[in-house]
């Protein structure tokens, strides 16, 4: 009798663990990368197809103002996906390169007694990515590739990445195949973080030719602030940029038209790998216990303001989608509150039941779920290297470009694609500089410590016609061709 009640009492000792990891939930977490906010179906753009992100959002919470906050490099990723990790402001990340002395989100679930594992983009480094996930399949270390031809690792335990293979099918498609089979591989009684990080909709802008023929034969129309060059110097326009070299100037629309049927190809081939990878979590036996979050880094101009990249501070390019589906989510609602990506971080902790580290500072996005009427923050900042800085409040937002003294001030209720530029008007002088001590408030509070104006300022004309282009060595013989003239990698330098 004796040994029967100590056996008894084992199995409730070593089951009771088990019971309480199956009580948590399981996290698919879903990153697009260069993902505009305006991109999806079920959230307002009846010109793009994205059925599987139309079900996610009828299925959970849609959040309409979330944001990147910045970036500290003009590889906008890099920063995001460090403030997604750590949690904190890219201000307070003093080691961007490790994240020393910061715990990482995937770090700390796997301590609590989550499988971790990574898919796809990794743009931080093996060192960061060793310590944050304990596995990992078809892993691009990088910023962007040939997405028919992106070099595919895994990451073994221990911390080591396998020799690369050359992707043999579209890059989407084997992201979302390794994370079906992660998927497929589970068993019901220990939770797991999955995060599948594609490199669509970055350029190179080569989606399978019927993805892009589909929009070529049903054009999609431009942009409503698309013009044809920046009106001013920005700070990133000169010397090379990269993503502006992706058309000359000025920008046609016939050339911004194409780019955005190529554009919305990728995304339109991404929905149908997310759909896939939904299918697989709902039949998983888990899959009522699974959250499923979609986002992206940040946004992209394609056109708008007469820019093609990210490097802005503009609402296109510093929103970016965000949804959030699973279980204790409202379904089919959408919340205005404004978020940013890192606020994930401290969410994801709190779903999880594990403690969230000290010093981060992402917020709790879980009460909306009981109330998407309500808000965490009633202002987003959003700095850029130290060359722009904007602030926003439910109505308003302030830009200034501290390097050529300019400021703008848009009343994004009235004009949300910011074209109407109100800051030199004798009406909004108080705005403008309540907004402006809002915006040193916010540099207070992350550590920025960038002037806001500087003694001699440099030219805002931009000589267009002086500007060189730059080629890089991932773009596809087509786009070459059809952007750039056929002319070599060499011909420009890379």
């Amino acid at each position: 009798m004796k040994r029967s009640i100590h056996f008894a009492i084992a199995i409730f000792i070593f089951a009771f663990p088990i019971l309480e990891s199956h009580s948590r939930p399981n996290i698919v977490f879903l990153f697009a990368d260069d993902q505009r906010p305006d991109t999806i179906g079920a959230h307002g753009n009846e010109h793009i197809q994205t059925p599987h992100l139309d079900r996610l959002a009828a299925n959970g919470l849609s959040f309409t103002r979330n944001y990147c906050a910045g970036s500290y490099s003009g590889a906008v990723c890099v920063a995001s996906r460090s403030m997604l990790m750590t949690g904190r402001h890219w201000h307070r990340i003093e080691d961007t390169r490790n994240w020393e002395g910061l715990p990482t989100l995937p770090e700390r679930l796997g301590e609590a007694g989550y499988t971790t594992h990574a898919v796809g983009k990794w743009h931080n480094g093996q060192k960061t990515l060793a310590r944050s996930f304990q596995a990992g399949t078809n892993i691009y270390m990088g910023g962007m590739s040939d997405h028919t031809k992106v070099p595919l690792q895994d990451l073994k335990p221990g911390g080591t990445l396998t020799e690369k293979t050359l992707g043999t099918r579209f890059s989407s498609t084997h992201f979302a195949d390794a994370a079906i089979d992660f998927i497929q591989a589970q068993k019901d009684d220990e939770p797991y973080l999955l995060y599948v990080a594609f490199t669509a909709p970055h350029d190179p802008r080569n989606p399978p030719p019927s993805y892009r023929q589909m929009y070529y034969e049903n054009r999609p129309p431009l942009p409503p602030n698309f013009l044809p060059d920046h009106p001013f110097d920005n700070g990133h326009l000169n010397g090379k940029k990269r993503d502006e070299s992706l058309a000359a100037h000025p920008r046609t629309r016939a050339v911004v038209s194409d780019q955005l049927c190529e554009y919305y190809g990728l995304i339109t081939h991404l929905d149908a790998q997310v759909g896939r990878i939904l299918d697989a979590v709902e039949n998983s036996p888990a899959g009522n216990n699974t959250i499923v979050v979609y986002t992206a880094d940040h946004g992209l101009s394609v056109g708008s303001h007469g820019l093609l990249g990210k490097q802005n501070v503009y609402e296109h390019s510093m929103g970016a989608p965000l949804i959030i589906s699973g279980p204790g989510v409202p379904k089919n609602e959408s919340t205005d509150a404004m978020t940013y990506i890192h606020d994930l971080n401290r969410t994801l902790f709190q779903l999880c039941e594990v403690p969230a580290p000290d010093g981060i500072d992402g917020a709790d996005l879980t009460p909306l779920f009981e109330n998407p009427s309500a808000s965490v923050r009633d202002s987003i900042f959003l700095p850029f290297q130290d060359i722009m800085r904007a602030v926003r409040n439910d109505q308003y937002k302030l830009h200034i470009y501290p390097k050529i003294n300019h400021t703008l001030l848009f009343d994004l209720h009235a004009d949300p694609d910011e074209m109407n530029n109100l800051a030199e008007n004798p009406a909004y002088a108080g705005l403008r500089v309540e907004l402006t001590d809002l915006m040193k408030q916010w540099q207070s509070r992350v550590g920025d410590a960038s002037p806001l104006s500087v003694d001699n300022p440099v030219p805002k004309e931009v000589d267009f016609s002086k500007i060189e282009r730059s080629l890089d060595v991932w773009q596809p013989d087509w786009i070459r061709e059809k952007y750039f003239g056929g002319r070599s990698n060499a011909d420009h330098g890379n």
